[in-house]
């Protein structure tokens, strides 16, 4: 009878959801933090053996997406939940979910070293993200046709800069599309003409834009990323179904220490606390 019951047990537990288990923290989404969020779960795992956290990328709106079906524990996303997914999660689970700031982050606009463009106004970006700036001396630069390089529409990077720099207008149809923020870096250091944006901790190797704000070009610095002085500064999010609780509870405890957010200036963002 004991080992009917085990096999009864053993078998529930297999049915429940891997971010349900004991001892397991499921964490997917954003591509931009996907860096951090291994980070953290390698140090976290060293301190608390036995409890295993998994962190996959993927993009923002399949983190929430994830967190709406229920198939991850902590969503992470570089931009807010948007109301039709908090209308999603309330229908599901009668909650409007859990919003915990967890590092922050400037995104930033990179063209190559040997670009002599340095800083453009954000109605300048947007020209050349809707099409209306298609050649380089537009904007001062050499006469030379733009190459747009953007992200998958899955991104939080691409939906912060489509409202933030965009105004809600469509990307142009020559932007192209690449899987991550690391892809579009390494793309804009091989053409010389091209443009592409992300989180500032994979700004190597190419040259980071300044944002022009009447006389004043401010650079995506540390201070002026910590401060808001930088234009396109943004929180960095995990988004739970409810309050976190057991060890989940203890691994956003982590990621939020002193000793979690000084790997989030490794990583190269920037703490919240």
């Amino acid at each position: 009878m004991k080992a009917f019951l085990g096999s009864i047990v053993a078998g529930l537990l297999l049915a429940l959801p891997l971010a349900a288990q004991a001892g397991n923290v499921t964490v997917k989404g954003s591509d931009t933090m996907v860096i951090l969020g291994q980070r953290w779960a390698e140090e976290f795992m060293k301190k608390t053996p036995g409890t295993k956290v998994q962190v996959t990328g993927g993009g923002s709106g399949v983190g929430l997406a994830a967190l709406q079906n229920g198939t991850t524990e902590i969503a992470m996303s570089s931009r807010e939940m948007k109301d039709a997914e908090k209308t999603k999660l309330r229908t599901r689970y009668n909650t409007t979910g859990v919003e915990i700031p967890v590092a922050k982050d400037g995104v930033t606009f990179y063209v190559s070293e040997s670009n002599p463009i340095s800083a453009l106004t954000v109605e300048q970006l947007r020209g050349i993200y809707v099409g209306d700036i298609t050649n380089w001396k537009q904007v001062g630069g050499a006469d030379a046709p733009i190459i747009i390089y953007s992200r998958e529409n899955s991104s939080g990077t691409y939906v912060f800069v489509k409202d933030h720099v965009l105004d809600g207008e469509d990307y142009v149809a020559s932007a192209q599309t690449l899987p991550g923020t690391a892809a579009v870096v390494n793309a804009v250091s091989k053409e010389k003409n091209s443009i592409g944006y992300g989180g500032a901790a994979y700004a190597k190797g190419i040259k980071e834009l300044k944002i022009k704000k009447g006389n004043e070009e401010v650079a995506p610095s540390a201070e002026n990323i910590k401060t808001g002085k930088y234009p396109l500064s943004r929180d960095l999010y995990f988004y739970l179904r409810n309050k976190p609780s057991g060890d989940a509870k203890t691994f956003i405890d982590f990621a939020l220490s002193p000793e979690g957010q000084a790997v989030v200036t490794k990583v190269g963002y920037f703490p919240v606390k």
